[in-house]
């Protein structure tokens, strides 16, 4: 486990520098999550909104989600090599809002898999039971496709390759749409109202 979370920090610290700062979190019954931050730009393609690229990002990687696979909350055992296996990164735009806050909630998501037995996947929405942080108008966020912003870290098999899956914070209103209409149905919207899905402080979509 240890020698599989030093590659993916390498792996992060590659991609998106030196983190600046981390925190961890330990919850009972689980293993140890961390968080890391990193300051950035913003013209790497991680968002399918538009955006203005030269204002500065502020990313947050969860490492620790990747030192077990996930799996089929089906299965009575679950296996101690064989799965999927994830990190977790959000992008938003620096000085804002006081994203800082949302370190804790990238922890409980991120621990999901052990907690809760799910899998998650691109795709799937993940509900916080609260703002991402204070005063944010996202109480849920929407799982990405991974590779645009860190590539897949590949493990010796028959280990699963490393996924970093970006989240894409959803208001309420995004969040009820998406149920109905399903994922790709809300990320084509962004898309075609050059929504800035890395804005801290942005609006719902237009949903009519």
């Amino acid at each position: 486990m240890g020698e599989i979370l030093a590659r993916v920090e390498a792996h992060l610290r590659t991609a998106l520098g030196e983190p600046d700062a981390r925190a961890a979190v330990t919850f009972v019954g689980t293993d140890r999550f961390e968080v890391l931050r990193f300051h950035g730009s913003a013209g790497d393609g991680d968002s399918p909104g538009g955006g203005r690229d030269e204002d500065a990002v502020v990313r947050y990687a969860t490492l620790g989600m990747s030192a077990q696979p996930m799996g089929d909350p089906a299965q009575m055992l679950a296996d101690p090599v064989k799965g999927p296996r994830a990190e977790l990164v959000l992008s938003v735009r620096a000085g804002l809002a006081a994203t800082d806050q949302v370190l804790r909630p990238l922890a409980v998501l991120a621990a999901s898999p052990q907690v809760e037995g799910v899998i998650v996947a691109p795709g799937a929405s993940l509900d916080l039971g609260g703002p991402l942080w204070p005063g944010a108008p996202f109480h849920s966020v929407l799982v990405g496709e991974p590779g645009g912003l860190v590539a897949d870290l590949e493990l010796a098999g028959p280990m699963e390759p490393v996924r970093f899956l970006p989240l894409l914070p959803m208001t309420v209103n995004e969040a009820a749409w998406k149920r109905v209409r399903g994922a790709r149905e809300l990320q084509e919207r962004w898309l075609s109202r050059r929504t800035d899905l890395r804005d801290p402080l942005r609006r719902s979509v237009a949903l009519d």
